[in-house]
């Protein structure tokens, strides 16, 4: 499973999305979070969701894929959904079983929650996707440039988070060969009571911790041997480029937001 962890990783693909600029890509992906908020019916959900596809087509990533990154995120949707439906008791009674009620209102709030909690996750995993880990530290660092003047280390931000993005699949797969590891030395991960279990995650948090300690430090290293001492005087290989493209998917965006602003509620 932690092999086909999808966060942090890029697909290379000949498609719209990978073409777009960086800086385009990181501002739609911070209005879809700003907007996404305004559904509250069936039919903004709607639209947020056929947005949603929209974007996934034009990426060109296999959905098969996705869904095989994503099915570890799935289980979170379903455990929110379980939640509103437990714990929200508004609106009339429609089904219950001893002491387990469901309300209209707990099921309406469930699947809205729940919808908008999974468009969050495909959209931003579609910008790790088709957006490769140097484009987005350029883009960060290009937009995060007027902070330069406050003296915010704006460089060095962006390139821990691309660094940060840049681990996540390498220590995804620390964590499964540890724990293949662990399993073939007799531990059990996945039966025994809960409490059994929560020991048993220990033998593996302190090799990986190791190892994430071991892996910064040989980064650490590599880059002042290269001679990295921030980013003061450095230059760009890759000079980013706006497009009309990138207009039109800011344009089509802003349309979107008038339409759920209207259409809500």
């Amino acid at each position: 499973m932690m092999e086909k962890m999808i966060f942090g990783r890029y697909v290379p693909a000949d498609s719209i999305l990978h073409k777009m600029d960086p800086r385009s890509k990181l501002i739609l992906i911070f209005l879809f979070v700003c907007i996404i908020f305004l559904a509250n019916n069936v039919v903004t959900y709607a639209l947020i969701g056929i947005y949603t596809f929209l974007m996934l087509g034009l990426s060109r990533i296999p959905i098969r894929f996705l869904y095989g990154g994503l099915k570890p995120v799935l289980w979170l949707v379903l455990f929110t959904l379980v939640l509103q439906l437990l714990f929200t008791k508004q609106g009339a009674l429609i089904f219950e079983l001893g002491p387990v009620k469901i309300y209209e209102e707990g099921l309406r709030q469930g699947i809205f929650i729940s919808l908008r909690f999974f468009f969050l996750i495909l959209m931003t995993s579609l910008l790790t996707l088709t957006t490769t880990p140097i484009e987005i530290t350029d883009g960060l660092e290009t937009l995060l440039h007027p902070l330069k003047k406050v003296r915010f280390p704006v460089h060095e931000m962006a390139l821990m988070m691309s660094i940060s993005l840049r681990f996540i699949p390498t220590l995804m797969q620390e964590t499964d060969k540890i724990m293949k590891a662990q399993i073939a030395r007799g531990v059990e991960f996945a039966s025994g009571p809960f409490k059994e279990r929560i020991k048993a995650v220990i033998p593996l948090l302190i090799p990986l911790f190791v190892s994430s300690f071991k892996r910064a430090e040989e980064l650490a290293i590599a880059m002042e041997a290269r001679g990295y001492r921030g980013g003061e005087g450095r230059t760009k290989y890759r000079q980013l480029s706006w497009h009309m493209v990138d207009s039109m998917q800011l344009v089509i965006l802003v349309v979107l937001s008038v339409f759920l602003f209207l259409l809500r509620s």
